[in-house]
């Protein structure tokens, strides 16, 4: 059976009175505001009540896992391979039984849209992605994706009439699992030129390029086309994402609904050092030239600078140190680090990049070695949530009687680079233990049932506004 609920009284939806300035001002917990949203006045469309298909929602869950190149429990799906094509099939089928018309872009963004009354007006779009790590789990994206699909049906179902039209939007590669971009299919609606032309040249580990790989799944033809995937600022009215929270917080305070005031986005740095290397019996302490040793001191100058920054929103982290020629009787002569910073606060995260900077000098000099390179990959902005889609979102949790908690995300998502196209918010559901990308992910079906809940009241007060 569905699982149903019933509003106290009939919630009455109709294009806000106003929409508030942006808060400019950072919105960490320690400075958040109760956003109470907008009192709701004029009679358009009313839901009496909501229904979310929980256990047919959960069996379109377990039937995209099944789309994987491991074996379950693990889920695998990696860009343009014949898992991720099917999948893709599964994604736009169901769209066009939930009644939306649906269209692909040239490297696989996919649309579902629902018109609305007045289709001048941008519309209001949500979304996510199905594509996941090796030995991940089945959670990730896929809630944003299926969710915001079950969302619309929950409208359909309720009788609600969009002004804005509604879009479903399945973002291609959000994972960088195959060609070490993450947020492919976003970055380029939201215009990346730098992306776009990088993509010509661009392979695989199997030297596959990418737009070979994107042909073979039935998209970009020729370079041209990537370009043609750029939307323009205003595309849409507002951007909404529900997805798991990818940590324990919301599970650990026992609330249903987390709504994200801030993203936080990565800068990731390549560092290199060269030394002499040698053999390590042979070759003194005194007149070595340890690019090993230069790695590990920065790396806990990594550390250093991080907690230097006084903010626990500021993180730091040495994913990669790799030692040629990684022979236990041999000096190191080279060595490879890639680091990942991170922040609310661009402007802080941007010092601690610098400090880690000039730390690789000192080190280099003082270890007698060459910073043969020092360069940072990506630099991406944080994102704001937008004061109007706080506010709706808030109202929408407090309407439908559930618990939220204003947070931060401190994973990056689509919604990172849709807010440089439009208004942009997030919906976090808790996940079992905050484990995610790998195959102990969960969520439970009350869990998602809520988010959907959430997700589809926002969509009808944004589509009304």
């Amino acid at each position: 059976m569905p699982l149903r609920f019933s509003l106290s009284s009939l919630i009455v939806l109709c294009s806000f009175t106003a929409i508030l300035a942006h808060n400019n001002e950072d919105p960490t917990i320690k400075t958040m505001e109760d956003f109470s949203g907008y009192p709701i006045h004029e009679s358009h469309s009313h839901l009496s009540s909501l229904s979310v298909d929980a256990q047919s929602l959960q069996k379109q869950i377990d039937e995209l896992s099944s789309f994987s190149d491991t074996p379950a429990p693990s889920v695998t799906r990696v860009l343009y391979t014949e898992k991720d094509v099917l999948a893709r099939r599964f994604i736009k089928n169901l769209m066009g039984l939930s009644g939306l018309s649906v269209r692909e872009d040239a490297v696989g963004n996919i649309f579902g849209r629902w018109e609305g009354s007045n289709p001048e007006l941008s519309a209001v779009a949500t979304g996510s992605h199905i594509d996941a790590i090796p030995y991940s789990g089945k959670y990730d994206g896929v809630v944003g994706v299926l969710g915001a699909i079950e969302a619309i049906n929950v409208l359909t179902r309720s009788g609600f009439k969009p002004k804005r039209s509604l879009e479903v939007i399945m973002f291609t590669s959000e994972e960088p699992t195959r060609f070490g971009i993450s947020c492919l299919g976003s970055r380029l609606m939201a215009g990346s030129e730098t992306l776009a032309e990088a993509l010509k040249t661009t392979v695989d580990g199997q030297n596959i390029s990418f737009l070979d790989a994107s042909q073979s799944a039935g998209y970009t033809k020729d370079h041209n086309d990537i370009s043609s995937v750029f939307l323009k600022k205003g595309s849409y009215s507002a951007f909404v994402e529900l997805h798991i929270e990818q940590g324990p917080l919301l599970e650990e305070e026992g609330i249903p609904i987390g709504i994200v005031t801030a993203i936080a986005a990565p800068a990731s740095i390549k560092v290199e050092f060269q030394g002499n290397g040698g053999h390590a019996g042979a070759v003194l302490m005194p007149n070595r030239n340890d690019a090993g040793l230069a790695a590990a001191e920065l790396a806990l100058a990594v550390e250093r600078h991080v907690l230097e920054s006084g903010s626990i929103d500021t993180v730091g982290t040495v994913g990669i140190l790799e030692l040629h020629p990684g022979a236990i009787n041999s000096i190191p002569s080279k060595s490879h680090l890639e680091i990942d910073t991170r922040d609310i606060d661009e402007e802080r995260r941007n010092t601690v990049i610098e400090k880690i900077h000039q730390s690789a000098i000192s080190i280099a000099r003082k270890r007698r070695v060459t910073l043969s390179e020092f360069k940072i990959v990506n630099q991406d902005p944080p994102a704001l949530s937008e004061k109007s889609i706080l506010d709706a979102m808030v109202a929408s949790s407090k309407e439908l009687n559930l618990t939220h908690k204003l947070m931060i995300s401190r994973a990056y998502h689509d919604s990172l680079f849709m807010a440089r196209i439009s208004p942009m918010g997030m919906i976090f559901i808790p996940c079992y233990k905050g484990y995610s990308h790998k195959p102990e992910e969960y969520s439970s079906t009350e869990d998602i049932s809520n988010g959907v809940k959430v997700l589809a009241l926002t969509l009808a007060k944004l589509s009304l506004q």
